[in-house]
């Protein structure tokens, strides 16, 4: 492997009464897409906000570049930029598209309006959006407003090239989407990754066997709290393991429990 970029051990998260993270161990290695699959409710969203900061662990360690991290996102600055796209896309209604793709660099930088302007149609052309910055999120398809989040989430300050985006965690990037969409998203998440500008290293959480197929090279199956196997998609096919055959398959009879 090369190296590793993040790194948690023995990362454990209860809400109330119950334990979502059960002293999980996964490591990240740069240039890889590493998908996290398994039933729902079993921490796969939680694990992205752990390793983007937004959460923190009740007990374990996340190292970032082989640097611990000492609480939350706000609470220190990791050494690399780490972007999440949210699961519904989570854009300002009230701003246009520029607005939320620039959002940060409105915000936070001292750069002139119409460099920004600049910065934001270069994102928004890699995500094959060109031209859209006047309109609405209201005025998106879904799978507009997802690309959206995308532009958003690799937008970079060229004042501190450093503080960029080098690792992106999507959230269920094609729950949703009718099958044409999903492959969009699933071919802009690799087209991306190869992408100058871009982020060449990203975690994905899904259900869909479309998106886990196409735009995953490792697999972490999470049940119960636990990493219950890791291996390549193409392991998927001819493992054993009895929790990711009956995942792949759909059945209802095997060792996960199905609720209701």
């Amino acid at each position: 492997m090369t190296e590793p970029l993040i790194e948690l051990k023995g990362i454990s998260k209860s809400f109330g009464d119950n334990k979502v993270l059960d002293e999980v161990d996964l490591t990240v290695y740069r240039g890889e897409a590493l998908g996290i699959i398994g039933p729902s409710g079993t921490g796969k969203s939680t694990i992205l906000r752990v390793i983007a900061g937004l959460i923190a662990p009740d007990a374990g360690e996340i190292y970032v570049q082989g640097r611990r991290r000492e609480g939350l996102i706000e609470d220190g600055a990791d050494p690399l930029g780490i972007s999440m796209v949210f699961q519904q896309a989570a854009l300002f209604d009230s701003l246009t598209v520029e607005e939320n793709v620039g959002f940060v660099l409105y915000q936070f930088s001292r750069l002139p309006r119409t460099r920004i302007r600049e910065l934001v149609e270069e994102k928004l052309q890699m995500v094959g959006l060109a031209g859209i910055g006047d309109r609405y999120p209201a005025e998106l398809s879904g799978g507009m407003r997802k690309r959206v989040s995308f532009a958003r989430a690799i937008m970079s300050n060229p004042e501190h090239p450093e503080e960029g985006p080098e690792v992106v965690l999507y959230d269920e990037p094609t729950a949703g989407l009718d099958p044409i969409a999903s492959t969009v998203i699933e071919d802009l998440i690799r087209q991306l990754q190869s992408t100058q500008g871009a982020c060449g290293t990203y975690v994905i959480v899904t259900h869909q066997e479309s998106t886990i197929r196409r735009t995953a090279d490792r697999i972490v199956f999470l049940y119960q709290g636990k990493v219950q196997w890791q291996g390549t998609v193409s392991e998927i096919d001819t493992t054993d393991n009895p929790l990711i055959r009956q995942f792949m398959s759909g059945s209802v009879v095997g060792p996960i429990q199905v609720v209701g």
